[in-house]
């Protein structure tokens, strides 16, 4: 049976002051090469995109509203340097410099071959799913076919319409809508990724609305849900990664939660089933991620194995990595295709 391995990693904002370092140093330098040796292990890779890219745009007016995140057009070239296939853009900073600049970032990520999804010219446009295509193996035929559905469940204002751009947005907390388990069960993909952006900012576990919303993603056939917006990684528990933390950023917010650590998760499929998780621990520099160091390592495993242990999910640790090992009984009736 053909296997992949499946990249995925939460909030990328490659905005503000890591905008600001662009200027000065190359993209490839954004990441330590023992992050992008870990990022190459994997057939394909996803991540949250969470900024505009893009030279033009006036910020979105909201008073309110305290950070606004956009990315040079070179900004591309750290994404194409990782490897990443597909990003969703369905969060709330990807309208932060209003829709000239929205149009700009979906350019510039398909002009450098970066699938996109979650974001659109139209309704229509920003909740279609992605389709990314795994490598063949030797002697085997095609590779596992993934289709991809992002969603974000804030902020209202920045959701598409039939005749605006804008991202695919849903209000979770009030359930999850019929039309996104639709097109969850309307993939004809090997696997099925849901990647929603949800819950509040600094949440240590998910909340009850995201996980009714798991649950609701899993009946409709997902293969794998994994989420983002908390800003710090989350437990797993039921082919479920509930937050998957910052990948990079520019702040340190929390010294207790420590959002400057986190996980680069890697999923090993068994044709359609995921097998096994790996988290890679990161330390999460001013504007650079590298690999966490010993000490980080340890503070990152004890909360990763709390969170999941939390869920009832038990984690291993085989050298400088996290484990979760996933069986049949893990898994969910596949849907008639």
């Amino acid at each position: 049976m053909t296997t992949m391995k499946l990249a995925l990693a939460g909030d990328t904002m490659l905005g503000r002051m890591v905008a600001e370092e662009l200027a000065t140093v190359p993209p490839t330098a954004l990441f330590s090469d023992g992050v992008v040796a870990a990022a190459h292990e994997a057939d394909l890779f996803v991540l949250n995109l969470e900024c505009a890219v893009s030279e033009r745009g006036e910020r979105w007016p909201d008073p309110y509203k305290p950070f606004f995140f956009r990315a040079p057009p070179i900004a591309t070239e750290a994404l194409r340097h990782l490897g990443v296939d597909c990003v969703t853009l369905a969060n709330n900073h990807a309208l932060d410099y209003g829709v000239p600049a929205l149009l700009d970032t979906l350019e510039h990520l398909a002009g450098a071959g970066i699938a996109c999804v979650g974001a659109g010219s139209d309704v229509a446009t920003a909740r279609a799913p992605a389709f990314l295509q795994g490598p063949p193996e030797a002697g085997r035929g095609d590779g596992l076919s993934v289709g991809v559905v992002g969603v974000t469940d804030h902020p209202p204002d920045y959701a598409a319409g039939p005749d605006h751009p804008g991202v695919a947005y849903a209000d979770l907390y009030a359930g999850t809508p019929e039309w996104l388990l639709d097109i969850v069960t309307g993939l004809r993909t090997d696997i099925r990724l849901v990647f929603p952006h949800w819950g509040p900012n600094m949440a240590t576990e998910p909340l009850d609305h995201v996980r009714l919303a798991a649950e609701a993603f899993h009946a409709a056939g997902a293969t794998l849900v994994a989420g983002h917006s908390a800003h710090v990684f989350q437990g797993v528990r039921d082919h479920v990664l509930y937050d998957l933390g910052d990948f990079i950023d520019d702040y340190a917010t929390d010294p207790r939660l420590r959002n400057d650590l986190g996980l680069l998760f890697l999923v090993t499929f068994d044709g359609p089933r995921p097998v096994r998780l790996e988290a890679v621990p990161l330390a999460l520099d001013y504007c650079r991620t590298r690999l966490a160091g010993a000490d980080e390592r340890r503070w990152i495993a004890r909360r990763f194995r709390s969170a999941c242990a939390a869920l009832g999910t038990e984690v291993t640790e085989r050298g400088d990595r996290l484990v979760v090992e996933w069986d049949e009984r893990d898994g969910r009736e596949e849907p008639p295709r």
